[in-house]
């Protein structure tokens, strides 16, 4: 393989969480006044960490969201998590894949460690990703578009960044990614080729990946 490190995104790459999480987001700003349609979520937020949303709502309105927010979404995307969540179909079989070559990977996203973790325990991905591999936005302070994590993921492994090659399915991620000085292949079970400019290929099926890897 041509890389030392695999760095998968969580969110639409290892669990099949984007659309459930955006139409609880979406639903849960137009309920504060601020109406949001699902596609809009999907282009505004999908991939980034909760901060950009406060960010967004107070550029475009001048309003700061309720003390709770954090909390309250939260708590209603976990309630549907494990309700509804499903792993990628295809991903047990990349990471078993991994794991027999002895290639290094690990989990680098937008959402907290909490939603990581319900995510996985609820699919059953935890048995892939212990505590050393999985990072989180709040590792660093700010999520994607920034490089910041992907930056701290490598460090973390002990790979340079040009040795990394990360696994993404969303515009902010593929930008972080290459602002980190990494290739990225995009995932594109919800979005388009065209939607993830800069990613060195793209790939719409999970069982296609590790032939773009080696």
């Amino acid at each position: 393989m041509r890389y030392d490190l695999v760095i998968f995104d969580n969110d639409g790459v290892l669990v099949d969480s984007e659309p459930i999480a955006n139409v609880i987001l979406a639903g849960y700003l137009t309920e504060l006044g601020h109406p949001t349609s699902y596609e809009d979520s999907l282009r505004d937020y999908m991939g980034s960490a909760v901060h950009r949303v406060h960010d967004l709502v107070r550029e475009r309105t001048g309003q700061a969201l309720p003390a709770d927010f954090d909390a309250t979404l939260h708590a209603r995307t976990f309630e549907a998590f494990e309700r509804e969540l499903t792993a990628v179909e295809g991903v047990e079989d990349v990471l078993g894949a991994l794991r027999a070559d002895g290639i290094p990977y690990c989990v680098a996203s937008s959402g907290s460690h909490e939603r990581i973790r319900v995510g996985h325990r609820r699919t059953g991905l935890d048995r892939w990703f212990d505590d050393s591999v999985v990072f989180s936005a709040q590792d660093v302070g700010r999520g994607k578009p920034d490089p910041d994590l992907f930056l701290y993921a490598a460090r973390q492994m002990g790979v340079a960044p040009e040795r990394c090659v990360v696994v993404e399915d969303s515009r902010l991620g593929v930008a972080a990614a290459l602002a980190a000085g990494m290739d990225v292949y995009g995932f594109t079970a919800m979005t388009t080729a065209g939607d993830l400019t800069g990613a060195k290929g793209c790939f719409a099926d999970m069982k296609e990946l590790l032939a773009l890897l080696v």
